[in-house]
């Protein structure tokens, strides 16, 4: 793999992580929108969990969950976030931190509606986080939605996109003998900065 040098990266690291996700793509990676999102609860604990990035523009990296599971409350507590995306085929790494908020309704209620049915029965059955007695209870709520709403299902008043607006990121690629590439971008007044930083 050649190196990595910091003039190959588009000089606004959302659109460099865009050039990236689209490589993976075309490469056929499984999931490329797959990302381990770290929160940290009003304490400074942490916890991480794999999300699916649901948007990705020059603004920042949409996901959407239950405003009252567990990444949500920490979220409500400690509006800050990280995002780790890994690509093994390709040997490529992105990590953005930043603060994050909560997307409109109205964008909420777009994105729920283009959903499968079933993924949308879901997000009303599941009290994320919340302890379950068994996964029965769980059908069971699932095919009580469904009697209720034999149509459009809307969306939950307790279900929404968040967005993360990267302040700091950092593009790592895979090297021979650990000699890996590493350039971070750190947002200022006037844009971006790029320098390179040991693997």
């Amino acid at each position: 793999m050649s190196p990595l040098e910091p003039t190959d990266l588009d000089p606004d690291p959302l659109a460099a992580l865009s050039d990236w996700y689209t490589a993976a793509r075309a490469a056929g990676v499984h999931e490329p929108e797959a990302i381990c999102l770290a929160t940290a609860d009003a304490s400074g604990r942490p916890s991480a969990r794999m999300v699916l990035m649901r948007g990705l523009g020059p603004e920042g990296i949409d996901f959407y969950t239950n405003y009252e599971s567990r990444k949500a409350t920490e979220l409500a507590a400690n509006p800050n976030a990280a995002i780790c995306i890994y690509w093994d085929s390709l040997g490529r790494q992105v990590r953005l931190e930043g603060p994050v908020r909560r997307l409109s309704r109205e964008q909420s209620a777009e994105y729920f509606a283009g959903r499968p049915r079933g993924s949308q029965l879901a997000a009303w059955a599941s009290e994320q986080s919340a302890p379950l007695e068994s996964r029965e209870q769980l059908v069971a709520r699932v095919e009580e939605i469904e009697r209720t709403h034999p149509d459009d299902i809307p969306l939950p008043p307790f279900w929404g996109g968040f967005r993360l607006e990267p302040v700091a990121a950092e593009f790592w690629s895979a090297g021979e003998f650990r000699m890996h590439d590493r350039i971070a971008y750190t947002r200022e007044d006037a844009g971006w900065s790029r320098i390179r930083l040991s693997p």
